[in-house]
């Protein structure tokens, strides 16, 4: 897979997936012709997905009457139930399942894109400022990281420097990446956004090194100042297959997918999700308010709703 993110605080629902797996057949099911009554968005585990499902529900409900219900799912089970009609959209896709996104999008068509979300996504791998100020080779050239694997020795790393994995469902090569760039470092997953997130702040109040998989966008960027260390430059496929990747990642142009009938339906629920794009800076600004200040969700939605109308109301459909 070639990128994220596959990002949280809240950790995907396991109740679901198993049923949502399995509808595998012609676009059905919730929304078929693009009714108004109910949205099924697909809402991946990571806080910004959070935050667009939680803006997006508030909107819809309050602006345009219209129920939504988030259903916590990861890419391949958003694909699988975009396909099915078991969801109406999936909200921000870092095109991490390609196979799927072909199967569906391309092949049986029952999945069509909504468009760009307006946020970039970025995924590195990244060291805090301070170690960078000291050490400076090591943003200059990957394979300086060699000379410096003692400093991130841990208990768990052993003779070797540890990296800081991402939560096993993101997508990701930096296990295989390390391997194959003989680089001597272990990796070490996260388990989950959360404990991630907990760490590195750990870490960096400490001034500890430390060095990790990151991305943008990503809330906590305004409270630790990251670096990023130069991996070999991604090019389309370099990363498949994972066990032969050599390469960085993809930087992506975030993107919406909606399953076919309820997009063809036209809507104003249709017409509202094809029309919300916002900024990196709106999504960590609502991710931050969740994760940093733990607010409820739909607490946040209706703080950034209050101060940004001229935002959001363009994507409020224009009545004929």
């Amino acid at each position: 897979m070639n990128t994220k993110r596959i990002r949280t605080t809240a950790l995907a629902g396991v109740g679901i997936l198993g049923v949502l797996a399995a509808g595998t057949g012609c676009a059905a099911d919730t929304n078929a012709g693009g009714d108004d009554k109910k949205v099924v968005l697909a809402e991946p585990s990571w806080v910004g997905a959070t935050a667009n499902a939680a803006v997006v529900k508030k909107l819809l409900e309050d602006e345009l009457d219209v129920k939504v219900e988030a259903k916590q799912m990861d890419e391949p089970v958003a694909f699988d139930a975009l396909n099915s009609g078991k969801a109406d959209a999936i909200l921000e896709d870092w095109h991490g399942v390609p196979k799927k996104q072909k199967k569906y999008v391309e092949e049986k068509k029952t999945v069509v894109s909504g468009g760009d979300l307006g946020v970039v996504g970025h995924i590195g791998w990244f060291v805090p400022k301070y170690y960078a100020d000291k050490h400076p080779d090591i943003i200059k050239d990957y394979k300086n990281l060699n000379k410096h694997y003692k400093d991130f020795k841990t208990s768990e790393s052993g003779d070797l420097g540890q990296f800081i994995g991402a939560a096993p469902s993101y997508s990701q090569h930096d296990k295989e990446l390390i391997k194959n760039l003989g680089l001597k470092f272990k990796h070490i997953p996260s388990g989950a956004e959360a404990a991630q997130l907990k760490e590195l702040k750990r870490l960096y109040d400490a001034k500890k090194p430390f060095l990790t998989y990151w991305w943008q966008p990503q809330w906590m960027n305004e409270q630790i100042d990251m670096v990023e260390v130069p991996l070999p430059k991604y090019t389309q496929g370099c990363e498949l297959p994972a066990s032969k990747a050599k390469c960085g990642y993809e930087t992506n142009q975030l993107e919406k997918f909606m399953n076919k009938d309820f997009a063809d339906g036209d809507s104003d629920a249709a017409k509202f999700i094809k029309n919300f794009k916002w900024t990196t800076k709106d999504q960590n600004k609502v991710a931050g308010m969740i994760a940093g200040k733990k607010m409820d969700p739909e607490d946040a939605a209706a703080a950034w709703i209050k101060d940004n109308k001229s935002t959001w109301e363009k994507w409020i459909p224009k009545k004929k």
